[in-house]
């Protein structure tokens, strides 16, 4: 199983950038779907769920996850230079083969986000 990200990129403050993660290989079953984030000398972060935002992205940030293309996206808007950081898509999924019962984590590589003011 891979989580495989999006490029991120470099934009102003002000502008939108949309992060997609495919989740690809022997996927029995996806259980859950998000984004978290890691900016330079800070502990990564939650960002994104399917029922929680982070405060500092709230109205700002949208997830939205396709199940038939087992994708998940992060439209950001109005971005900040605060929001800057490498941002990983994160996935809790029962793969074939195994247990129908047991879920693995799983994380993306990290793409980077840089937002210039």
């Amino acid at each position: 199983v891979q989580l495989v990200e999006s490029e991120g990129g470099s934009v102003q403050a002000g502008e939108s950038l949309r992060l997609s993660c495919l989740a690809s290989g022997s996927i029995r079953r996806i259980i859950a779907m998000g984004w978290f984030r890691q900016a330079p000398g800070k502990q990564r972060e939650l960002v994104a769920t399917a029922t929680k935002y982070a405060d500092s992205v709230k109205g700002r940030f949208t997830m939205t996850r396709d199940d038939f293309k087992n994708t998940v996206y992060l439209q950001m808007n109005s971005l900040k230079p605060e929001d800057t950081a490498v941002y990983y898509c994160n996935a809790e999924i029962v793969p074939q083969g195994g247990s129908a019962d047991v879920s693995y984590t799983y994380w993306g590589q990290g793409t980077q986000v840089t937002v210039s003011s």
